[in-house]
């Protein structure tokens, strides 16, 4: 029913990371040539690429963020458990529970705090003004120095990151009560790479 959750911390990651190395990428290009003289270089000294640094940025925050629940979802987050695996295996499952429901209670706050953030910033104005209510006396809210865009749409990250977070959490809390396993991340493992390589023939 939620296969499409699945993967889609890699699906946005691999999004935003290929957007930013596009948008750098014309910068840097962009830049070169502005110092050649040829026939487009007028056009090209016409073209505005002061907003790519501030969009790089905003889009590396949003991959940091989803990148976060990528985190708790494949366990490789850093923790410290020496503690805790020297526990009597009863107890043990009880603090490693509680640990993941902390973790979905800490970040389902951060979300619902940023969703407040967000709509305060000036997605009330844009949602009232979308349905065709008064606006006169909402504030707008703030924009972005170079896009010049809402900053309400770049905050988005935190409560949907945040929220992405807090269900990879339950996620994770659930799948351990039922098969008492938490998800390992093992450094040695490349996906794609078969386990066993063929023996090269002579």
């Amino acid at each position: 029913m939620l296969k499409w959750l699945d993967h889609l911390e890699e699906w946005l990651i691999a999004t935003f990371m290929g957007a930013a190395t596009l948008i750098t990428f014309i910068a840097v290009v962009h830049r070169y040539l502005v110092g050649f003289e040829s026939p487009l270089q007028n056009w090209l000294l016409g073209l505005n690429f002061a907003w790519a640094q501030e969009a790089t940025i905003y889009l590396f925050v949003w991959m940091a963020k989803f990148g976060a629940a990528y985190g708790v979802r494949t366990g490789i987050h850093v923790g410290v458990d020496v503690v805790i695996n020297r526990l009597q295996p009863q107890h043990r499952r009880k603090v490693v529970l509680f640990g993941l429901l902390a973790g979905a209670f800490f970040t389902g706050a951060i979300a619902t705090m940023g969703a407040r953030f967000v709509w305060e910033n000036g997605a009330h104005y844009a949602f009232a003004s979308w349905v065709g209510m008064d606006v006169s006396e909402m504030i707008e809210g703030p924009t972005t120095p170079d896009l010049e865009w809402p900053t309400w749409i770049i905050y988005c990250a935190i409560p949907l990151g945040s929220s992405l977070m807090c269900f990879r959490f339950l996620q994770v809390a659930w799948s351990f009560v039922r098969t008492g396993e938490l998800p390992h991340h093992d450094h040695g493992h490349v996906d794609g790479l078969d386990e066993e390589t063929e023996p090269t023939k002579a």
